[in-house]
């Protein structure tokens, strides 16, 4: 039986895989330009990849922007939403004339309220 015992390895010693076989994707280099600090920043991705028009900076964290050949590319900005706000909401149901007067509804009836409450016990 111990002819037969299995030698193990040391944790982390050594990889069992090996690079046979392996084919590596093509890659290249893309600049981007902070708009805040002005630093440029080059990032490898990827040659078949899509390539991002903007890019987080990694000195100040503001955005950077793609450089083809040494000029930032126009983002289009055309297709955001901008995000709706509950006030934004809330005018789309009510006029500003209907809600000062629901305040004034509520504002009455708590200060009503307010002066019922007993006192003390």
């Amino acid at each position: 039986m111990a002819d037969r015992s299995l030698r193990g390895m040391r944790i982390g010693a050594q990889s069992l895989q090996s690079e046979d076989g392996v084919v590596f994707a093509d890659r290249a280099e893309y600049a981007y330009r902070c708009e805040t600090c002005g630093r440029e920043t080059v990032m490898t991705f990827s040659a078949e990849a899509e390539v991002p028009e903007s890019w987080e900076c990694k000195h100040c964290g503001a955005s950077a922007v793609l450089l083809v050949d040494s000029k930032p590319v126009e983002i289009d900005r055309s297709g955001e939403k901008v995000a709706r706000t509950h006030w934004d909401m809330l005018l789309e149901r009510r006029t500003r004339a209907e809600l000062e007067e629901l305040l004034e509804e509520r504002l009455s009836y708590l200060r009503a309220r307010r002066g019922q409450q007993k006192i003390g016990a």
